[in-house]
């Protein structure tokens, strides 16, 4: 078998975290399989779907390197081939014309609801053997309603849930097109895996009640039914299900917020699905270990603290020049000129593994883009005692002599420290505040390599 999957959304929304994951696994079983990954638009709620929405999908997945094999294919272009269909099961007499209204429908349902059964339609349009229609109303457009089997059930072998079966006799004559003739979304889907050859439906479990309708019409139109595969729902912190309503953040504001695509892919990977004890682990190592065997049947929880976690790990592990082109837009941001000053990659470095996103990385670096302070007496006498002064003087001697290498500014300050029998914090808080008007900045030592010997001996001689 040749596997083929896709991912199916619906552009009439933002994309979150929740979504992703649904495109995440089956491309990850499409590239494990050495098959295909096809990426379809499902954009017949015309009134809802957006051109926006579309663009943040495609962004949203290009971001992360899920690769597409086809696609994007968007329904609302393959409207004539879902009427050729409908025509299809019209004529084979497995469709047909319904001509209640709308009000008719929901008076219906309100009555079936006071007599405390399941609201559903009641079967008035479809013809049967013996059976007598109403008379055409006039002026009113029919839907066009899919002859769901009566009697029996739908079994399938679901490859997250195991075994379900949802019997006939709960589904009623599903609506397929409207009265404008446009295509319904349970119909359009089955059409779609049909064409497109789908062996795998990797999808929310929300789901789960539209696939005995779908089998039924795929079945209907003499097609091989796919291996379904339903996902538990991603909940928030609060237990709720992910969604826009309940705060979820898009893919868009997490790149915005300085995470890095390849945390993200980590995270959502572990969001249902698992290997072993493995917690951090390449994109190349997901796709070699995944299958659905490992899939897991419980709601996953989103966890902001774990995907804030990995994504100080990708940090403190990324490639120093990749993570500083990385950090750059967000340290533009903040109006640094990173071609003016320090070399921006070694302050990226110097500064990685205290930072949790990229945002955090550009705030640190912008302390060495400021102009130097213009300390007055006053704050100098504050910050700078008397009686350190001789030490940085000799601290200033010593620098200027000095290799420009971390080793060799920590080696000149303990020799300081010991010549004037103080201790690191007495020297080097004076020495942050003279540098930077702070005394908060990482290691001193690697600091002074970072700013350069020149602009760092320059700073210290002003307030001594």
């Amino acid at each position: 078998m040749h596997i083929r999957t896709r991912f199916a959304p619906s552009p009439t929304g933002f994309i979150h975290l929740g979504n992703l994951r649904s495109a995440l696994y089956p491309w990850a079983f499409a590239r494990h399989n050495q098959g295909d990954f096809i990426l379809r638009i499902e954009d017949t709620d015309i009134d809802r779907s957006t051109q926006e929405a579309v663009d943040v999908i495609i962004e949203g997945m290009a971001w992360l390197g899920l690769d597409l094999d086809e696609g994007p294919i968007y329904q609302m272009q393959r409207i004539e081939r879902y009427r050729e269909v409908i025509k299809q099961l019209l004529d084979a007499g497995l469709a047909y014309p319904c001509y209640m209204s709308e009000d008719d429908l929901n008076k219906l349902r309100d009555q079936q609801v006071a007599d405390k059964e399941k609201p559903r339609y009641n079967g008035l349009w479809r013809p049967e053997l013996g059976k007598i229609l109403p008379a055409i109303p006039e002026g009113v457009l029919p839907v066009i309603r899919f002859k769901n089997p009566i009697g029996g059930s739908v079994i399938w072998e679901d490859a997250v849930k195991g075994q379900i079966e949802i019997s006939n006799d709960e589904l009623d004559d599903l609506v397929i097109a409207r009265p404008d003739g446009t295509p319904t979304y349970n119909f359009c889907v089955v059409v779609d895996d049909l064409d497109m050859k789908i062996t795998h439906v990797i999808r929310g479990d929300d789901h789960v009640n539209n696939t005995p309708r779908q089998i039924n019409i795929m079945t209907a139109l003499g097609g091989t039914l796919p291996i379904y595969a339903h996902l538990p729902t991603v909940l928030n912190e609060l237990g709720e299900k992910m969604s826009k309503r309940n705060g979820a953040m898009s893919v868009r504001d997490y790149q915005k917020a300085g995470y890095l695509p390849e945390a993200i892919l980590n995270y959502l990977a572990r969001l249902g699905w698992s290997h072993g004890d493995a917690e951090v682990f390449t994109k190349e190592q997901f796709v070699n270990w995944f299958d659905l065997d490992n899939l897991g049947r419980s709601p996953a929880q989103h966890n902001p603290e774990k995907l804030l976690w990995l994504n100080h790990q990708y940090i403190q592990n990324a490639d120093i020049a990749a993570l500083a082109q990385a950090t750059k837009p967000f340290a533009h941001d903040l109006g640094i000129d990173t071609e003016q000053g320090p070399n921006f990659t070694q302050v990226v470095a110097l500064l990685k593994d205290r930072a949790n996103t990229l945002i955090e990385i550009a705030q640190g670096a912008k302390l060495f883009y400021l102009p130097a302070p213009n300390h007055n007496p006053k704050e100098i006498a504050q910050n700078i005692p008397p009686a350190i002064v001789p030490a940085i003087k000799d601290l200033i001697m010593l620098i200027k002599n000095a290799e420009p290498s971390k080793e060799a500014y920590g080696v000149a300050f303990k020799q300081v420290l010991a010549q004037h029998q103080i201790k690191m914090p007495a020297l080097a808080m004076p020495v942050r505040y003279a540098l930077f008007a702070t005394t908060q900045t990482p290691a001193i030592d690697a600091v002074l390599v970072v700013l350069g010997k020149d602009e760092a001996v320059e700073r210290l001689s002003k307030v001594v």
